[in-house]
């Protein structure tokens, strides 16, 4: 358990006598606090700065709008209420009835969590003591729709920096909406006069149609759904080693069974990953998916990926707002989730039918470099520990999560130790580090990136008729090289690393071929 997490269980240990959270608490809490990070980064910013960043990063912080799908009695109350001491504002509470708001207010006070309740017929006086508390440091504030439609009052609220939003029941939204709640209907537009960072909808139970219309309504169709269940024995983890990626992915997108998705990181990535899937296949399947496309777009897309029964979706952690595709087979990370609690939420796109779906993510020597940079005792390093680790996958998963003792149902390094799988082909890199192990004075950094250049391409013709390595692809091998500090094969890596740097300085080696290199 990370310093992060002890906090968060102290909180909960503290204030509600709890001492553990569930994964899916944690998983919903992450995405407050992460959302809340984003939101921080950009606070100091000067309005043209955070408008850039927004448009950058837009698609992290859709986090912060989340539709929460939980069993009654799965403790969502933890969910908001934990935050609300972490976060520096107030947490505004929308609930459908009186008697449930009454309910909650005692539940708190009990907890020492100072809330206000704003209702339907209180004085000017009750009011304004109301503030006056928010004011003092209230952490929660319980109101209704209803009440939320008094102009005065919102004006008021929206000038004392709502940081998080929780709206329970909120399949009511699209269920009352239309009729004797009609004002579950402005809730949209109230958010947007309050701004928080953070929205949060809770629902016991939503079909897909309940799920859009909720989006719609609350959201714009910009929601981030989260549900329950956190251990996925259908979805099976495995780890693929390579320096060059995109090639790496084209040659998944060769191998494992379709609908794909491949998870991007940035946007560039995205719409250049699918550019070079339909360029190999000379046919267009690939599409690429953001937040930044205008909902006609979106719609067209998730559409064309919703039908198709072998399509490739290339896309930004934005994907999945409100779609709900049953049979994806794969789900790829191009680039690694941050932490643990995104990782298994996307990873969790795949096998919604029960079916087995593969989650599968791309690790570099640089991606190693990367998350040591956060610590070990941060939640962003726990997805190194996942990559690199030579025990269970799941078990790393839900260590991260604080929940039980996993039964693997299927990861590689599981599959392996159990004689299931066969080992996979060395990595990129490692083929060109087999290369200057055992020709360690034949061989200039040039001369390698050529030399890697033939011996991928031979492999690519092998396997698939068809070469796709370029000249860059190997020199992007070349340079993670010599940019690690190598960790991984410590017996000879530092003298490689010192090696090929004195090579750089020289002009002419010879060096020898070595067909035999797998």
């Amino acid at each position: 358990m990370n310093e992060d997490e002890d906090f968060i269980v102290a909180i909960a240990k503290e204030k509600f006598g709890i001492d553990y959270l569930y994964p899916w608490q944690r998983l919903i809490i992450a995405n407050i606090l992460d959302a809340y990070e984003y939101f921080k980064m950009c606070e100091s910013m000067s309005k043209e700065e955070k408008e850039n960043f927004y448009k950058e990063n837009s698609d992290s912080f859709c986090r912060g709008r989340q539709i929460v799908l939980l069993p009654t009695g799965a403790g969502k109350s933890m969910c908001f209420q934990v935050p609300a001491f972490i976060l520096d504002g107030p947490t505004l509470v929308i609930y459908p009835l009186l008697a449930l708001m009454s309910d909650q207010k005692r539940r708190m006070e009990e907890s020492q969590l100072d809330c206000v309740v704003f209702r339907g017929g209180q004085t000017v006086e009750e009011i304004e003591e109301n503030f006056c508390r928010i004011q003092n440091g209230a952490k929660i504030i319980l109101a209704n729709p209803e009440v939320l439609q008094n102009q005065h009052l919102l004006a008021r609220l929206s000038t004392i920096k709502i940081k998080h939003i929780a709206i329970d029941e909120a399949h009511c939204a699209s269920e009352w909406g239309d009729s004797f709640r009609p004002s579950y209907l402005q809730l949209g537009k109230i958010i947007k006069v309050l701004n928080p960072p953070m929205i949060t909808a809770f629902t016991a139970t939503a079909s897909p149609q309940v799920l859009e219309r909720m989006s719609e309504i609350l959201f714009d169709g910009q929601a981030h759904v989260v549900r329950s269940e956190s251990d996925r024995q259908n979805i099976h983890y495995y780890v693929k080693k390579a320096a060059c990626k995109k090639k790496e992915a084209l040659k998944l997108a060769l191998t494992e069974e379709k609908p794909m998705i491949i998870f991007c990181g940035t946007r560039f990535n995205a719409a250049d990953m699918a550019k070079e899937l339909n360029a190999f296949f000379n046919k267009k399947v690939a599409q690429f998916y953001h937040a930044g496309f205008e909902k006609s777009e979106k719609e067209r897309i998730e559409q064309w990926f919703y039908n198709s029964t072998d399509g490739i979706l290339c896309a930004t952690c934005a994907y999945g707002m409100g779609v709900d595709k049953k049979n994806i087979k794969t789900v790829v990370h191009l680039e690694a989730s941050t932490t643990a609690e995104a990782y298994i939420q996307e990873a969790g796109r795949g096998g919604r039918d029960g079916s087995v779906a593969k989650a599968i993510l791309i690790w570099s020597l640089e991606d190693s470099l990367k998350f040591d940079s956060f610590g070990k005792n941060s939640r962003q390093y726990s997805m190194k520990i996942f990559a690199e680790t030579t025990e269970c996958r799941r078990q790393v998963l839900l260590n991260a999560l604080g929940a039980e003792q996993a039964v693997c149902s299927g990861c590689d390094v599981c599959d392996e130790k159990n004689g299931i799988k066969e080992k996979d082909e060395p990595a990129d890199w490692q083929i060109a580090l087999k290369l200057i192990k055992k020709y360690k004075n034949f061989y200039t950094p040039e001369t390698l990136q050529e030399e890697l250049t033939f011996r991928m391409n031979k492999y690519f013709v092998k396997m698939f008729g068809k070469k796709f390595w370029n000249h860059n692809d190997s020199k992007e091998v070349v340079r993670q090289i010599q940019n690690s500090e190598f960790r991984i094969q410590r017996k000879f890596a530092t003298r490689i690393c010192s090696f090929l740097t004195e090579l750089t300085k020289k002009n002419v080696i010879t060096r020898k071929k070595d067909d035999e290199i797998q």
